[in-house]
């Protein structure tokens, strides 16, 4: 007979089915022993005081228990996001102080700009001194202004 053959198929999956029922019968009807629950009871109980007085002998003995290195964990993680902020402001700033540094060679070059300019007012205050009646102007604080009469 072949795996493929329907009717095999059929009969293993009857027998899959009876099976498992058969396991869940089992289980409910042991889950609904007084004894068998009572027993699984006092194991629980029984294994939350041993934990319970594992944690105190750890303490006496100064060895963290597992809920100690849990809380450690989320420090630890709390310590490192905030590290994480910490480096992308000094990674910002850095790049503040880079950009300001760049502006230190717009100052240079403003300043060599500014030299120019008095340069040119030197040259300007030359070729006025040049002109036919070579006379300053007036300061516009001082000029008179025209009434119409």
């Amino acid at each position: 007979m072949n795996d493929d053959d329907p009717d095999r198929q059929g009969l293993r999956g009857r027998l899959s089915r009876q099976g498992e029922e058969a396991l869940g019968k089992l289980a409910q009807d042991l889950l609904e022993n007084p004894l068998v629950s009572g027993a699984i009871s006092r194991a629980f109980d029984a294994r939350e005081k041993a934990s319970a007085a594992q944690e105190v002998a750890f303490g006496a003995l100064n060895i963290p228990s597992a809920a100690d290195l849990e809380r450690l964990t989320r420090r630890v993680r709390a310590v490192s996001q905030r590290l994480e902020g910490i480096e992308d402001g000094v990674d910002r700033l850095d790049e503040r102080l880079a950009t300001l540094a760049s502006a230190g060679r717009l100052e240079q070059r403003l300043e060599a700009i500014e030299e120019h300019l008095a340069g040119l007012s030197g040259e300007l205050a030359e070729l006025r001194k040049a002109l036919p009646d070579g006379t300053e102007p007036m300061p516009s604080s001082q000029e008179r202004l025209e009434v119409e009469r």
